[in-house]
């Protein structure tokens, strides 16, 4: 299946994402914030990456727009995964590249959807 970089800077939603994400055999890649997500992103090219938005640092937006702007990276589709539920937000996200926006909590089913039909 793919490998998958997830963003989030809350251990708990990290963890069950790691779990929804291996039980659909996928290889899960882990990172706490927008600066280490670039790194891995960069270094390990995943197939899809998971982004948090409000985080310490580099925020979801800022390292989203770094990431789809990399021509080593920009290939790479984000889904914006946060519990920001504004319209200004999903235009912001898209603004910054991103391929999607989920709101969180992700429905397990709604969130593979995603995944499968960016991956396709």
């Amino acid at each position: 299946m793919a490998k998958i970089l997830v963003v989030d800077d809350s251990p708990t939603q990290r963890q069950v994402l790691l779990k929804i994400l291996q039980k659909h055999g996928h290889e899960v890649l882990i990172a706490e914030n927008g600066d280490s997500a670039i790194d891995r992103a960069t270094a390990e090219l995943p197939d899809l990456i998971l982004m948090d938005v409000v985080m310490p640092g580099l925020n979801g937006f800022q390292a989203t727009r770094t990431i789809t702007k990399n021509a080593k990276t920009q290939h790479i589709p984000v889904i914006m995964l946060t519990s920001k539920d504004q319209d200004t937000d999903r235009l912001w996200a898209q603004r910054q590249g991103a391929a999607d926006y989920i709101v969180k909590p992700a429905a397990e089913a709604d969130l593979m959807s995603k995944i499968k039909s960016l991956l396709a």
